[in-house]
């Protein structure tokens, strides 16, 4: 099975089959966070700070981060905000953004093997990219559209992603460092955006043998209750095959459908994760103490 590793100073994180899956968190990303968007260009990392942290605290395995700011230093930004980060926590980083300058000076700064976000399936956009990843020992988050745009065929999804898998190892970067993003559109504009996501991944998988990941909460875009949406997608998506997601671990509805999912794909040992995650402290004690039972011998007396 394809395992793919990534890595800060300290501690690894691996992607896998077999494993439970990986979140991602979202947060870090000024897109359409105004405020955070403008503190990042003044230098103000302070909610940077703050989101780390909640992410972390939440549960998230792996943080994405970006700082693209329109009309500002995006790779003295993201440099500056990775390295703060990673001062911050341990955990694995992905490096966020569609200029290649601006990954170029994260993956300078970078302590340990990060997960590049992204390349597609455009020449141009590949043979900037690819040299990149395989320079730092990186792995890398390959979207598949290419020049055509996006098709709404899977089976044409499924062979950029081709491209893309065997353009990396034309540069030396194995298949287990590739993860795919198979392109979640929102529901609400194409009705078989989850269905041509769910046809993909198996083929991912089965026949490309390679780990998978997405924007989750793209799904959801313009509906209400959209973490009902989000944790139904995960959850779905996990049983055809998706190994990880960048989405939004504060979510517990998504976090929640998330950890159901290893619980019933396997992927949890005698539901070990899930059962210290959701356990009454009280029920502990009662255990410990005995009291329970001296509770229901009164009752019951």
């Amino acid at each position: 099975m394809t395992d793919t590793v990534l890595a800060s100073a300290t501690k690894e994180v691996v992607i896998g089959f077999d494993r439970p899956f990986v979140i991602i968190g979202e947060r870090i990303n000024p897109t359409g966070r105004k405020l955070l968007a403008a503190e990042m260009k003044a230098g103000d990392f302070s909610r940077v700070e703050s989101d780390t942290f909640a992410q972390v605290e939440a549960g998230a395995h792996m943080l994405d981060v970006n700082a693209g700011i329109p009309l500002s230093d995006e790779p003295a930004i993201l440099a500056a905000t990775i390295q703060l980060v990673q001062s911050l926590t341990d955990l694995p980083l992905s490096i966020d953004s569609s200029i290649v300058e601006a990954l170029e000076a994260g993956l300078a700064v970078y302590q340990g093997k990060a997960l590049v976000n992204s390349v597609t399936g455009e020449d141009e956009q590949m043979e900037r990219v690819l040299p990149l990843v395989a320079k730092y020992g990186a792995a890398v988050v390959a979207i598949s559209n290419d020049e055509t745009g996006i098709s709404e065929d899977p089976n044409v999804r499924y062979e950029v992603a081709k491209k893309i898998v065997n353009r990396a190892s034309d540069y030396g970067i194995p298949k287990e460092d590739v993860v795919v993003d198979p392109l979640v559109m929102p529901i609400g504009a194409m009705r078989t955006a989850g269905k041509q996501v769910f046809a993909l991944l198996g083929r991912l998988r089965d026949e490309l043998g390679v780990n998978t990941t997405c924007g989750a909460s793209n799904i959801s875009f313009g509906l209400p209750e959209r973490e009902g949406v989000n944790a139904a997608f995960l959850a779905m998506a996990a049983g055809a095959g998706m190994t990880s997601a960048i989405s939004n671990p504060l979510h517990a509805e998504v976090k929640k459908a998330i950890m159901a999912s290893d619980v019933l794909l396997g992927k949890d040992k005698d539901a070990a994760r899930w059962i210290m995650a959701h356990r009454n402290p009280d029920d502990a004690l009662r255990r410990r103490t005995g009291t329970g039972r001296r509770n229901r011998e009164v009752r019951t007396g």
